[in-house]
Order: C-alpha cells, then structure tokens, then sequence
C-alpha cells in the first residue's frame, strides 16, 4: 500500500486481472482527490499560448507579436491554486519525489513530439546547488523519454519575485553549453509559462546557436 504524494491519504490501489496478467498498470502517485485539483485547460484557450478562457491570441501574445517573436507554445494545466501549491513544494520547499505526480501525462503529450529534441530550460548553478536537483528535467526522467540539455543559466534574479512588467523586459541569462551539438528541431519545455520571457529568451540563444524550428511546452499556464 502506498501514500498519496501530496496528502499523504494511503491510495486504494484496485488492480484489474487484465492488470495482473500484463504488469503494466502504472505506479499510482496520488489520490483521486488530489489529482482532481488540477485543472486541465480547457479548448476555450489562446491558440498561441494555450492562456485560459479565451479563444483569441491574448494580450500577452500580443506583445510578442509586436516584437516580432512568434509563439508557438502548448500547456496541460491551469496555474490555479492546486498547481501553486505543488510547485511550493517540489520547487521552493524542494521536494524531489513530486517529480513522478505528472508522469503519465507527460508521457502522453511528449510523445507526440517525436521529431524534435527535447531541451528543458535550465537552472543555473546557484539555484541548482540551492534545491538539488533541476525540476524541469527531473520531470523530463519520469517520462523516459530522451531529452538533452543544451542550455545554460547564469545567476539572475529570480522570475517568481519579478512583477509580469519585470518579466517581460527581462536580460538574456541563457547560453548554449561548450562542446554540444545542437539540433535542428526543438521542444523547448519549462515547467511554468507566465508571462513567455523565459522561453523567448532561451528561443533567442537557440536561433543564433542555428536550431531551424522550435516549439515549446510546459506543465502549467
């Protein structure tokens, strides 16, 4: 018997004879009533962003727009209260083990990617040394799916203290590693997309590093 990751309630694991037969019936990770709080987004969203709530290119978009930067972007979940609450604990209260919540989604919705290298957007050193681990690519080694880390952070501030104005007129803070090969198509993949700064400044450094076509993901917007 095992515990929900996130209530710590024991988990009612019923296990089909199909289930018994084949070995495959994946891991629970957390209750129903849990998991349940999450909100997935819904086709009323911003076809470029995948913003919540409406069916036109939102105002964030917008602004990309106008700077000429194209977005291309696709998201699972709503940022809502259950979702701040799980990345205060896996990120800032640095709970690796929350890292397997979300694996069977991410493995679905991965997958249609097959074409393209998955690169996650990095931590830098600092942060790294800080929480242990980097919460983008620990969700990335759930999956099993091949990813590669071709980018780098140098310390900034970081983007959960900044004001969404802040955000957007954030300084370049990534580079491509020394010595790595870089791949002609990409999913950019974060964990939180808020304002888009973080990936359109990884985007940049990629372009210029010679990637062809990117895309890009998260977890939550």
């Amino acid at each position: 018997m095992n515990n929900c990751l996130l209530c710590e309630s024991l988990l009612d694991e019923k296990l089909t004879f199909c289930d018994l037969l084949t070995l495959k019936k994946p891991k629970a990770r957390t209750c129903d009533d849990c998991f349940e709080k999450f909100q997935l987004i819904s086709a009323q969203h911003c076809p470029k962003c995948y913003r919540e709530g409406t069916c036109e290119v939102c105002m964030d978009c917008q602004v990309w727009i106008e700077k000429g930067k194209e977005v291309c972007h696709k998201s699972c979940f709503v940022y809502n209260e259950a979702m701040k609450d799980f990345f205060s604990q896996y990120k800032f209260q640095g709970d690796y083990t929350l890292y397997s919540v979300f694996t069977e989604v991410l493995q679905k919705e991965l997958k249609g990617y097959s074409d393209y290298t998955l690169v996650p957007i990095p931590v830098s050193a600092k942060k790294y040394q800080t929480r242990g681990f980097n919460q983008v690519t620990a969700l990335l080694e759930g999956t099993k799916l091949p990813f590669k880390e071709v980018l780098e952070k140098h310390d900034t501030i970081a983007q959960s203290s900044k004001t969404r104005e802040e955000r957007l007129q954030s300084q370049q803070c990534f580079k491509v590693k020394d010595n790595v090969q870089v791949p002609t198509k990409v999913l950019l993949i974060d964990d939180i997309y808020t304002t888009g700064s973080t990936l359109q400044l990884a985007k940049e450094i990629l372009v210029e590093a010679g990637v062809k076509e990117i895309v890009t993901f998260s977890l939550a917007r």
